[in-house]
């Protein structure tokens, strides 16, 4: 029978059963032969012998090559993993099973190193933990030595090994037989390559487990998974590259649709491309009609700027806003704020003109509104007047400091003066107490002529401690007057003012009709408040008893002020006296 590496393993067995069996008979009968004189022919022993040693060598041949067939079926296993998965952990896993079985290893583990922070991290193990491998010192160095030097180590007995015999834990672990190989992966630019990583097994026991060829597969498989890596990683790259354009893109989109500011664009020849939903609201277009459209008839007025914008030099001074105001059909003349930019592509060169609209024409009439009205409602009304505009028209019912003001005498201007320059004199001082008015957060309800009705804590100006900041605001227009009678040339011994403040409950809210309405104050306190006016004699600052109580409870005001009595007051429609006190500097 001829025999070959092809032959099978029961077939050589069973010749190997029949030569050794042919080998112990010859033996026997040569023994009985000799004895009777009779001996066999020369030679046969020792070719049985031969013949013995040979089917042993075929043998261990058809299992050398049966193992590495199964090896490269192995690695072809991993071949079509990798290609047919790109998750990372799955393919070195199963892959990582399949190899510490066939090596005849008892542990094995896959490390890959950080690029972030440069760090070794377990990616895959066998028979081994993080904690095991961080006290072993032999598997740490031999790492250490393929990472840093990119060549594999093989050891068949690392206890006997010069290259390891003085670590403490090769005999604490009995380390016979390992194996390690570098992971080499691709560099950042696809040519170059770096130490990735490393891949390392090892058997406790026995030696010369591995040989090489057991390196040649390991290094083959370190080769493949070196190529799952760099797949994994790429296809992540891709995905991560993809998902930020997909999510740039549509910020981008929501951007350009939910911006408040009107966006278009242009080409270099002043055709529009983009338009956004605010431009074409701004501009009363849908925007895909304008689209394609010449700027120039489309909007003459911002087609100037556009071409003005372009036929700049590329370093030139360029004004950031423009304000024009051109027409537009179904509004009428409006008024646009526009800021005209070169849009350039990734080279630098100039594609067109992005312009961004911004719509000023509420904006100015409401200005221009407030401006009018400013000049005869008080600001404390005109900021917060959308506090009081859902007020009902029978208002409601709140502690406040009411404080009536003479703002000068008639008298006391010099004689023969006509009306108009009366009015002139009467609004100069009318002007200094509404600028001292204002700066203490003061309402002005009403002014009838020489005499202000000022309310503190209304629903325009809440304010905890208001009866002291109208003490306040009294104090202090009593020198804004001394300053202003010097700048008239008057006599600042003989006061223009007089006032009188009052604290308690009021109605406040609004009166009149649907058409036509007004925020005021009414009630007793107010009443009460007017009546001691009309008592107060001029450069007297009179409050009542309730007002003084207010006062002396904030811990503010002690000892600042001196009060001083001035009697009492029996106000018509009121049972109980008033006392009454004048409020002077401490």
């Amino acid at each position: 029978m001829a025999v070959s590496l092809h032959t099978p393993v029961h077939t050589l067995q069973a010749l190997r059963d029949v030569v050794t069996s042919a080998a112990a008979g010859l033996q026997r009968h040569q023994a009985l032969a000799g004895k009777r004189g009779v001996y066999l022919p020369e030679g046969l022993a020792d070719l049985l012998e031969a013949l013995q040693a040979d089917l042993k060598h075929f043998a261990q041949m058809q299992a050398d090559s049966n193992t590495e067939i199964t090896q490269l079926r192995m690695l072809a296993r991993t071949a079509a993993l990798i290609n047919a998965s790109l998750d990372i952990d799955t393919v070195l896993a199963q892959a990582m099973d399949e190899l510490v079985g066939l090596l005849g290893a008892e542990r094995g583990f896959i490390l890959l190193v950080n690029e972030d922070n440069n760090r070794v991290e377990f990616r895959i193990s066998r028979g081994v933990n993080v904690d095991e491998f961080s006290r072993d010192e032999v598997s740490r160095t031999i790492l250490r030595r393929v990472l840093s030097e990119g060549g594999p180590i093989l050891t068949d007995n690392a206890m006997a090994d010069p290259r390891l015999k003085d670590i403490d834990t090769v005999g604490r672990f009995e380390l016979r037989s390992i194996m390690c190989v570098p992971l080499r992966l691709r560099g950042h630019d696809g040519a170059s390559a770096r130490i990735g990583g490393a891949i390392y097994v090892d058997n406790k026991f026995r030696e010369a487990v591995f040989r090489e060829r057991e390196l040649t597969l390991l290094t083959a498989f370190a080769n493949q998974a070196a190529v799952a890596v760099d797949n994994a990683t790429l296809f992540a790259q891709v995905q991560a590259t993809l998902q930020e354009i997909s999510r740039a893109r549509e910020i981008m989109e929501n951007v350009f649709t939910s911006i408040e500011s009107g966006v278009l664009t242009t080409d270099t020849g002043g055709a529009v491309q983009l338009v956004n939903r605010a431009a074409g609201e701004i501009l009363r277009v849908e925007p895909p009609a304008l689209a394609g459209q010449p700027l120039n008839s489309a909007l003459p007025a911002l087609h100037e700027l556009v071409a003005h914008e372009l036929r700049l030099p590329e370093h030139a001074t360029r004004s950031p806003l423009t304000e024009v105001q051109p027409e537009v059909s179904g509004r009428g003349r409006v008024v646009l704020n526009v800021r005209v930019s070169r849009l350039r592509a990734a080279d630098g060169r100039t594609q067109g003109a992005a312009m961004v609209l911004d719509d000023l024409t509420e904006e100015r009439e409401r200005d221009e509104t407030l401006a009018l009205v400013r000049r005869y409602l008080p600001p404390g009304m005109l900021e917060n007047i959308h506090q009081i505009a859902d007020l009902a028209m029978g208002g409601e019912r709140r502690e406040v400091t009411c404080v009536f003001m003479t703002a000068c005498q008639y008298a006391a201007f010099p004689a023969g003066m006509r009306p108009a320059q009366i009015m002139e004199r009467l609004n100069v001082y009318l002007e200094a107490a509404t600028q001292v008015i204002h700066r203490f957060q003061g309402v002005i309800d009403k002014v009838l002529g020489n005499e202000i009705m000022i309310l503190f804590n209304t629903q325009l100006n809440p304010d905890v401690d208001h009866a002291r900041r109208a003490v306040e605001m009294a104090l202090a227009m009593r020198e804004a007057y001394a300053a202003l009678a010097g700048t008239l040339g008057e006599d600042p011994a003989q006061p223009q003012y007089a006032m009188a403040m009052h604290t308690g409950v009021a109605t406040l809210g609004n009166v009149g009709s649907t058409r036509r309405r007004s925020f005021t104050a009414i009630g007793d306190t107010i009443n009460l408040a007017y009546r001691i006016h009309e008592r107060v004699p001029l450069g007297q600052i009179v409050l009542t008893g309730e007002t003084l109580a207010h006062v002396q409870a904030s811990m503010r005001a002690a000892g600042s002020w001196r009060f001083e009595a001035r009697g009492v007051l029996q106000a018509r429609g009121r049972q109980a006296e008033t006392a009454l006190y004048e409020v002077l500097h401490a």
